[in-house]
């Protein structure tokens, strides 16, 4: 464990990130299966509302740095492309 009070304050602050993070995370998968989830039920209206919603946070997932931006794009683009089949179909 550290010892100097600039690597114990190091350590703290680490640990708040990979918490912040962690839950980020976690709400990103949990908004992404229920846009997927959506894509079942008869209104392809209410796939559409959650896509937005999930496209929300995964923007700002990537503006904070939880994820890499290309990574939050990808993840956009396979959501919208279920739902834009799911609508066409």
């Amino acid at each position: 464990m550290a010892r100097h009070a600039s690597a114990l304050k190091r350590a703290r602050q680490n640990e708040a990130r990979r918490l912040r993070n962690r839950m980020t995370k976690t709400r990103l998968k949990n908004v992404a299966k229920a846009v997927r989830q959506e894509l079942s039920s008869p209104n392809p209206e209410s796939a559409q509302a959650k896509l937005k919603q999930a496209q929300s946070l995964l923007d700002k997932a990537a503006k904070k740095g939880t994820l890499h931006k290309r990574t939050a794009a990808r993840k956009i683009s396979r959501l919208a492309r279920l739902v834009n089949r799911r609508k066409a179909a």
